[in-house]
């Protein structure tokens, strides 16, 4: 059901790759919703996905871009603001990766030159697109800026690697960057902390599906699905939301409440 929440909003979605991608689902959501955004993702991983697909199906353009790269990013913006006719409304930064859980290395014998450029694409990342969008003045008032993020950033999840650390700081940077762009540009910045979702790039984590499926044990209302967090997303970028900033918000079933829940005793306590 479309509520035409973002009629005549116009904006960015990075990281969309494939039918499971959190990223994809929000695109088809802000379309049926009336905005519009220009799709980009890194050619490393459009080659790999599907993303003229959804293009195609949301009558979106594709500007490739390396999240890392200052010059990559002042042409997209640039590019974006010309083919969308205007500053942008809204930007989703759907960006994550860790070299050491991709090659199996163990948290206590970590690559740190993996850990440098996991670091900079899962983290900085976002304080390199807030920036770049910062000093082009390329943002509406009242726009939104969300990143995607998960818990592992304030508990422990002993696979989930360096990419919680990469996480702690993508949702430190929001909440510092979230500060001048609120008061200099009345923008707002939030994460989003999703249950564990089976998107391609999850299901990369050693464990996911036991992951997944303790998540789904813990929580009152089950996990988030990516449709959910898509449904979210779109909240967070219409006018409904216009003082919530700076906020790290869970989007998680309840499980970031729960101690305990009856299914997990019940498992543990099982004859």
């Amino acid at each position: 059901m479309s509520y035409n929440l973002l009629k005549g909003k116009k904006g960015i979605i990075f990281g969309a790759l494939d039918e499971n991608s959190i990223a994809w689902k929000t695109a088809e959501r802000v379309h049926e919703e009336g905005g519009t955004f220009v799709l980009t993702n890194a050619p490393i991983a459009m080659r790999m996905g599907k993303i003229k697909d959804l293009a195609e199906k949301t009558g979106s353009e594709i500007i490739p871009a390396d999240a890392t790269s200052e010059e990559d990013l002042q042409n997209l913006i640039e590019k974006s603001m010309e083919i969308l006719g205007g500053k942008i409304d809204f930007v989703l930064h759907s960006i994550g990766m860790s070299v050491n859980v991709r090659k199996g290395r163990h948290y206590t014998d970590l690559k740190y030159d993996w850990m440098t450029k996991g670091w900079d694409v899962s983290a900085v990342s976002f304080h390199k697109v807030m920036q770049t969008l910062y000093k082009q003045d390329a943002m509406n008032e009242w726009g939104s800026i969300v990143a995607l993020t998960y818990m592992a950033a304030q508990r422990t999840f002993p696979d989930y690697n360096d990419m919680a650390d990469n996480k702690a700081y993508l949702e430190s940077i929001a909440r510092s960057f979230g500060y001048f762009f609120g008061k200099e540009k009345k923008v707002r910045v939030n994460t989003i902390s999703q249950s564990p979702t089976p998107t391609t790039a999850g299901q990369g984590v050693k464990g996911f599906d036991g992951f997944i499926s303790y998540a789904e044990k813990m929580s009152p209302l089950g996990n988030a699905t990516a449709m959910d967090c898509a449904n979210y997303t779109v909240t967070l970028f219409s006018d409904l939301t216009k003082r919530v900033t700076m906020q790290n918000l869970y989007n998680d079933g309840g499980f970031s409440n729960t101690g305990v829940s009856q299914e997990v005793i019940e498992r543990f306590t099982e004859e």
